[in-house]
């Protein structure tokens, strides 16, 4: 099978060619108009391999385009239907300040304003109806909403995961009165306990729907001009969608383009035979980490997650960011300390020394100023301008200002690690740490030492890996249902999954689990539903440090998902190399680097630092005191003092 993969980045686009026998790479600047730039990555890759957009039997695409959407409140007019007497839900919350001890600070407003939420009269309990649903209020609601022109509605009411008969009713009533209007019901996004979280996911899923059904009607219509096949797309869970299900439910893209990466880790774990893995990916805007546990198992799953400040109950990769990527902004705040990000760069301008009117000092102007990129990679880079722009910070010469850069840079990164690692009762130094992204590897051995890590990973693809994870991830269809019951009254839980799972695919199943008495749960994937209390026992364990195996254990939530293979990946070594000599500044001196250039590393060939590895997607930088192989799979394998 040929495969494509396609991740668009804030400032790259990435693009891969999955073939029988092996990778064929693209990478183009991020455009306006996303599909735009999808389809320019499209044929650049195409041409490199030789191939016509008709060879494509298969094409994934990773967006941010919801992402994006959510961060910067581009989204629909959106309104709130729910039962009578909780239409200050979304305001209300869970009464939680969003930090401890800024006691200004705000929580993330809704995506709903308050005039735009309405009342039913309505109302079920956990045991049944309690007041039937009186549809003339629903009408009524319905002709307020068209008058406030609202393109978007959620509906949530009380207990709608228990019997959604009135919900689903609601739902059709607004959908014949507002036939323009995108339409979500909780229980159709997140048929789950707690009404604040589930009305949230609905509101967001619902605010989502118009601009990322524009975009995905335009990406359709584009891929059909440029003769490619109708793309799929990636789904926060690591699984891919078809453009209907998307559309459908937007929300589930959220995390559309990190999930590839997570897949594509977990490919080169296995082919490298490490136990675990930290996932780190570095792009131009940001950064990504994830965990992959023992054994070659995927990522780890959440559904405990806040995205742009607002609680997403839906199942998503555990993925942590940052916003430090190699086009983050480097400035001065009001009390003299150096910091980096969040702002960026992006494409356009870009960073200084990409020549395209950029003049603040990014992450990438430091790297160039200390010899750690050639001058000429893909980009004709000016370190002139990027020298420039460092001086302009204030804090001495260019090369200190960079080497300052670098290490706030590297520091937050080292943070993120610790966010799924230490914090998921998960040991760093006991892990690989894998270094994609185009700015993943210039950093990597660094952060593994503040880690205390000893293995690195880096491969020639490595700058457009979460593309190559979009071309091989599995298409997966999710659900799920509250239960709220004892785990040992729970009953027959293989026939209430093989009732539950979406059609087609092999099913793997999960459950929400936790001590009587609990307010919050751990998700426990499983497949022999009599190992699930132990299974349990263990990660509430590792997790916090103790287990109480007298106790008993509730069942909050069943969860089950369809999934189907993607493409078969074919990682192949080999490549050629020209070896040269380089001036790069290392721990505040410079030293005489040995530079290795080329497509690719043959399997035995040997790297020793100080070194500097250029791909041409991506730059490897090797310290003093690191030294490492190639495999027979093209992935150099770096250890400390080795």
């Amino acid at each position: 099978m040929t495969a494509l993969g396609i991740d668009v980045g804030g400032t790259f686009t990435d693009a891969v060619l999955v073939r029988p026998d092996g990778l064929v790479t693209a990478k183009v600047l991020s455009t306006a108009e996303q599909e735009e730039g999808v389809v320019q990555a499209a044929r650049e890759v195409l041409e490199r391999a030789g191939l016509e957009p008709g060879d494509v039997e298969h094409f994934v695409h990773g967006s941010t385009v919801a992402t994006n959407a959510l961060l910067e409140r581009r989204l629909a007019r959106t309104a709130f239907v729910t039962t009578k007497g909780f239409r200050d839900l979304l305001f209300l919350g869970r009464q939680a300040r969003p930090s401890l001890y800024r006691l200004h600070e705000a929580p993330t407003p809704p995506v709903v304003e308050r005039r735009h939420c309405v009342e039913v009269i309505e109302r079920i309990g956990p045991h049944g109806v309690v007041t039937e649903l009186d549809e003339a209020s629903v009408e009524k609601a319905a002709k307020r909403l068209g008058r406030a022109r609202v393109e978007a509605v959620a509906v949530c009411l009380l207990f709608a995961f228990v019997d959604p008969a009135h919900e689903a009713r609601v739902a059709e009533i607004l959908r014949a009165a507002l036939p323009d209007a995108f339409v979500v019901a909780s229980h159709e996004v997140a048929a789950e306990v707690r009404e604040f979280e589930r009305a949230t996911t609905a509101t967001v899923d619902a605010a989502l729907g118009p601009p990322t059904g524009r975009y995905l009607r335009r990406l359709r219509a584009a891929a059909a001009d440029a003769g490619l096949p109708e793309p799929r797309v990636m789904l926060s869970s690591g699984g891919v969608g078809t453009l209907e299900q998307a559309a459908a439910h937007p929300a589930a893209m959220l995390l559309s383009g990190p999930a590839g990466g997570a897949v594509a880790a977990r490919i080169v774990a296995g082919l490298a035979g490490d136990a675990a893995a930290l996932g780190f990916d570095m792009g131009g805007t940001s950064c990504d980490t994830f965990f992959l546990p023992e054994g070659g198992g995927e990522s780890e799953l959440t559904v405990d997650r806040r995205v742009a400040g607002l609680p997403v109950r839906l199942p998503m990769v555990d993925i942590h960011t940052v916003s430090a990527g190699g086009g983050s902004i480097a400035w001065v705040d009001s009390g003299g300390a150096l910091r980096v990000g969040p702002q960026s760069a992006g494409a356009d301008p870009g960073p200084a020394c990409y020549g395209r009117g950029g003049t603040r000092p990014t992450v990438t102007d430091a790297n160039l100023v200390l010899g750690r990129l050639p001058a000429g990679a893909g980009l004709e880079l000016d370190p002139a301008a990027a020298r420039a722009a460092l001086e302009r910070l204030g804090i001495g010469s260019a090369e200190a200002a960079a080497e300052g850069v670098v290490s706030v840079a590297v520091n937050a990164l080292a943070q993120a690690l610790r966010v799924v690692s230490v914090e998921r009762g998960h040991d760093p130094a006991a892990a690989a740490l894998i270094a994609f992204g185009g700015a993943g590897p210039l950093h990597a051995c660094e952060l593994a030492e503040q880690l205390g890590a000893r293995r690195v990973l880096c491969l020639p693809a490595s700058g457009v890996l979460s593309a190559v994870g979009l071309a091989a991830a599995e298409r997966r269809r999710d659900r799920s249902r509250s239960l709220l019951r004892p785990l040992d009254e729970a009953g027959d839980l293989a026939a209430a999954v093989a009732e539950l799972a979406p059609d087609g695919g092999e099913v793997r199943a999960a459950a929400d689990l936790r001590y009587a008495g609990q307010s919050f749960e751990l998700l426990i994937p499983f497949e022999d539903p009599a190992e699930l209390a132990d299974a349990f026992h263990r990660e509430h364990e590792r997790r916090y440090g103790h287990a109480d195996p007298e106790h008993p254990i509730e069942l909050v939530t069943l969860r089950a998902a369809a999934v189907r293979p993607g493409a078969e990946v074919a990682l192949a070594g080999g490549g050629e190399v020209a070896r040269g000599r380089r001036r790069v500044r290392l721990g505040g001196a410079d030293v005489d680097a040995e530079i290795l250039t080329g497509t690719g590393l043959p399997a035995g060939a040997e790297v020793r630092g100080p070194a500097v590895v250029e791909f041409p997607e991506t730059t490897c930088l090797v310290p003093p005191g690191w030294a490492g192989t190639a495999d027979e799979h093209g992935i150099l394998r770096l250890e400390a003092g080795g």
